[in-house]
């Protein structure tokens, strides 16, 4: 059996590039390239897949459909996390969220996907002034070809 972990790290040599699916409202499948990381959830404390996202159309569809699959590779070795997403920002609020614990998610995500900033400040600001989002998954099941 295929650990999340064991999945995440196919891409951890590329910034955790993984193919994010939704669905739409009519039914077919939206696909899009995502920086994702894993962490510990921050009220419970399970490993989770995580990436940050804004805009219409992937949170709209996760919003009103939150299952999701997220598919990594690394030459023809793949595997393919299913779950549900858990969404955490300034239009999704959680009971254990606040403004603060929303900043440090989401620098916790963009560091555990690889990224570095040299200007922590600046980053923050984008993240509110584009409503920034994040997505935690709690893995359903994994199948691979590792």
């Amino acid at each position: 059996m295929t650990t999340l972990e064991q999945a995440w790290a196919l891409s951890r040599e590329d910034h955790g590039l993984a193919i994010v699916s939704t669905a739409r409202a009519d039914g077919s499948v939206q696909s899009t390239l995502v920086n994702t990381g894993l962490l510990a959830h921050p009220a419970s404390g399970v490993p989770v897949l995580a990436f940050v996202t804004y805009g219409k159309i992937k949170l709209g569809n996760l919003r009103a459909r939150p299952r999701l699959a997220v598919a990594f590779r690394n030459g023809w070795r793949y595997a393919t996390v299913e779950g549900t997403a858990e969404l955490a920002g300034p239009d999704d609020a959680q009971d254990w969220l606040d403004p603060e614990r929303l900043r440090v998610l989401l620098r916790d995500i963009f560091s555990a996907a690889g990224g570095t900033h040299d200007d922590w400040d600046a980053y923050d600001r984008t993240m509110v002034d584009e409503r920034r989002t994040a997505v935690l998954i709690q893995p359903q099941r994994i199948y691979p070809t590792l």
